[in-house]
């Protein structure tokens, strides 16, 4: 292990950030807080045709909702892509908000002199190549020699011993040329894989990969060994598809004389049915899950065992962050795939629920219950508990304590409490048409309503000893009184206990009920 562990993030502002790279970013920041180390987050935005300021954005919210802060990187506080904003002017106003960390840029397109640098000195020593053949060219190379029956077509080396002449009457025709890494046929080139083991490639199967193409930006494989080496990475944890992509970077990393960090390959996620995570299996973007209603702590917890056990026998699921840190190690993760079960997901989110403080808890549903009209919006800040009037903080806090145990994800809390906020809330007809139908049922609604009026203290206590004393008199089980009372004050067959939900309602809103 080195002294000091560097591990980064690489995302592509192409797309909304993907559960998956949301779960190689969780691997690294555990792997890098478990030995003190330094966990850095770089944007590889060299394509510049699909780069978005909305996608960049979606990776800064993504990280920050899972608590994944990064040591290094753009510091992107308070900076927000604007509605039809080009990547190119938010990234500019980012930039303007400074940095964090000594090895930046932390944008690719900001280290372009970088790149250009370490391939010249490729070139200088007969490492790297010029190519200049055009992409019809190439592509005719790949169909011929598919057709020979080679499964895995290479560049053809056409390039590699250009004379001067040759060189000039291919500049003279306009052509631009792209710059390749030579590569020897001549052995292997392998690596001790954290994850995985040994892993060896034969040399004649590595192409002469283009490192500048003919624009002057990087490949994905040149920009990646350059930063990791510059940025001092030790360790490269990252997704099991990018295997292939070790042996020609380790070559890289050798032919620029830089040393070669460990490499730890993360198993795959897949759905349910053993197939890539797709949007069949369900929604493949963090934020569709925070939109769901899913707790980060949550998501952070699911996102950790998937590919990882603490040990073997090991049953406990639950973690928090702190212990997940003092735990993680590469030596649990799984060569398996890992499967993204939504089922899971669903019980660990209804776990933290029933364990988040109340309060907290609270302060995350205000949003939902404020935009079903539930309770006022605030005038200052929706979040802020300030402004709400105690004592209707204090019943919905009480509310929460009853009703949380049904709340699968945050948006439920509407559901399950709307009939404690408000008289308009829907009832369950068919409840209504069973218990509270018969003419002899509503005369003992009737009778209950005028004995609850007079009890002293609304309290569970009093409100059970009522109902109960009720039954034994009329000399029915007291389920015959406790189901229609409940849809009489509720709307519905099922909920948490009715007498602690009387009392929680209070005797105002339960009497006018009975008495509707």
């Amino acid at each position: 292990m080195a002294d000091t562990v560097r591990v980064r993030m690489a995302p592509s502002p192409t797309g909304r950030l993907h559960v998956g790279s949301a779960h190689t970013a969780l691997f690294n920041y555990l792997f890098a807080r478990h030995h003190g180390g330094t966990f850095i987050l770089r944007i590889e935005d060299t394509d510049m045709t699909r780069n978005t300021a909305e996608s960049l954005q979606s990776i800064f919210d993504g990280l920050r909702w899972l608590g994944l802060d990064w040591d290094e990187g753009p510091e992107d506080a308070g900076v927000r892509a604007r509605e039809g904003e080009t990547y190119q002017d938010y990234l500019q106003r980012v930039l303007a908000n400074g940095e964090r960390g000594e090895a930046g840029p932390y944008f690719q397109t900001q280290r372009l002199p970088l790149y250009e640098e370490h391939a010249r000195k490729l070139l200088e020593s007969g490492k790297a190549y010029r190519c200049y053949c055009t992409p019809e060219e190439l592509e005719q190379s790949r169909e011929e020699q598919k057709a020979r029956g080679v499964k895995a077509p290479k560049y053809s080396g056409r390039c590699r011993q250009l004379s001067a002449e040759q060189e000039a009457a291919f500049v003279a025709e306009g052509r631009k040329p792209c710059l390749r890494l030579r590569v020897s046929d001549e052995g292997v080139t392998a690596f001790d894989d954290l994850v995985r083991g040994r892993i060896e490639f034969e040399n004649k199967e590595i192409d002469d990969l283009i490192l500048l193409k003919s624009n002057g930006y990087p490949t994905y494989h040149f920009g990646v060994v350059v930063d990791d080496a510059l940025m001092r990475i030790t360790h490269v944890i990252r997704g099991e598809e990018h295997i292939s992509n070790t042996p020609p970077q380790i070559l890289m990393y050798e032919a620029l004389g830089f040393p070669v960090p460990q490499f730890a390959h993360l198993p795959l996620l897949l759905g349910r049915d053993r197939k890539k995570l797709s949007k069949r299996h369900g929604a493949t973007e963090i934020f569709a899950y925070r939109d769901k209603g899913v707790l980060p702590e949550a998501m952070f917890n699911f996102l950790a065992l998937i590919g990882w056990s603490p040990g073997e026998g090991e049953t406990q699921e639950i973690f928090t962050r702190e212990e997940l840190i003092q735990r993680f190690s590469l030596a649990h993760v799984s060569k398996a795939s890992g499967i993204f079960d939504l089922e899971k997901l669903e019980w660990m989110n209804a776990t933290y629920i029933r364990q988040m403080d109340l309060e907290q808890l609270l302060d995350a549903c205000l949003p939902y219950l404020q935009q079903a009209g539930l309770l006022p919006l605030s005038p200052v800040n929706s979040l802020s508990h300030e402004p709400m009037n105690p004592l209707t903080r204090a019943y919905a806090l009480r509310v929460l304590a009853l009703t949380r145990e049904r709340m699968r994800y945050l948006p439920d809390v509407v559901e399950q409490t709307n009939y404690f906020f408000t008289d308009d809330f829907p009832r369950d007809a068919k409840a209504v048409a069973k218990w509270l139908s018969d003419a002899e049922t509503q005369e003992r609604l009737k009778v209950l309503r005028d004995r609850l009026s007079q009890v002293g203290a609304w309290t569970i206590t009093t409100l059970e000893n009522v109902v109960r004393q009720y039954a034994d008199e009329i000399g029915q089980p007291a389920a015959r009184l406790i189901h229609p009372l409940r849809v009489a004050c509720t709307g519905r067959t099922v909920g948490p206990g009715l007498f602690e939900t009387m009392a929680v309602l209070g005797r105002e809103r339960c009497l006018k009920r009975l008495s509707a």
